[in-house]
């Protein structure tokens, strides 16, 4: 089955707040464990063992590398963070979290930018809906955008924090302390606008820019919030009929 056949009825995804449309609300992890201990210079891991195939929905856990007091740690974080109360649904009501982060300068998200908040989210392909509705399906497809066709380990440039409160839906509540992160988004390239024009994930993809989003300061950090270069990113192609579904998470 196709990605965008797959995906095309993807619940819990968060639309971005000016435009009404899910912006990266399902990425894909392909690597092992040791890969992506040694690019981030992990000290710690406490994820247990990763599944080799990964679809990562909102609301769900997901691989993060964040700064600890004992080093970098390799654990499941789940994906969203707290909602800016203005745009809570209801009073009492779970929040769903915010999935990506574009606005860096807002009172909500400043608090969350100093390196001990700063975390990696390794990622393999992320997705973006088309602009148009397909003629023969009337949902906009669903593309996927990697490095190249191998689709070779990234990070998205992520922030994380702990929190106390009500996660999932009024039918199933999940209540208590959570661990949250999400990731922060920027301009998009010439290879993502014509697909989706009002934004990109940030991504990382070298040791260097990995150490600058993990120790510098945020005046320095900040200048990651780009895009990435035109000829470093494609949109893959379709997947075979019957390539196999990745596991959920």
């Amino acid at each position: 089955m196709s990605a965008a056949r797959r995906y095309a009825g993807v619940r819990g995804a968060k639309p971005h707040a000016k435009e009404g449309r899910p912006i990266c609300n399902l990425y894909h992890l392909t690597t092992n464990q040791q890969a992506i201990r040694d690019l981030a210079r992990v000290m710690q891991d406490s994820l247990g063992n990763l599944e080799p195939d990964l679809d990562v929905y909102p609301d769900r856990q997901a691989p993060v590398v964040r700064n600890t007091p004992g080093g970098r740690e390799l654990a499941r974080l789940t994906w969203g963070m707290p909602t800016p109360p203005q745009f809570l649904k209801a009073k009492g009501a779970p929040d769903a979290g915010v999935t990506n982060i574009r606005n860096a300068s807002s009172p909500h998200w400043r608090r969350w930018l100093a390196v001990e908040n700063r975390c990696l989210v390794p990622a393999s392909a992320f997705s973006e809906y088309g602009v148009k509705p397909d003629p023969a399906t009337k949902r906009k497809p669903l593309h996927w955008f990697a490095l190249d066709e191998t689709r070779p380990l990234f990070f998205f440039a992520g922030i994380w924090t702990p929190w106390t409160g009500t996660r999932g839906s009024m039918k199933t509540p999940r209540h208590g302390a959570h661990q949250l992160f999400a990731f922060l988004t920027c301009e998009p390239n010439a290879v993502v606008k014509p697909i989706h024009p009002k934004a990109m994930p940030v991504i990382l993809t070298t040791e260097v820019e990995i150490e600058i989003w993990m120790t510098a300061d945020w005046p320095e950090a900040r200048a990651l919030q780009r895009p990435l270069a035109d000829d470093a990113l494609m949109v893959l192609p379709p997947d075979a009929p019957d390539e196999p579904q990745g596991r959920l998470l």
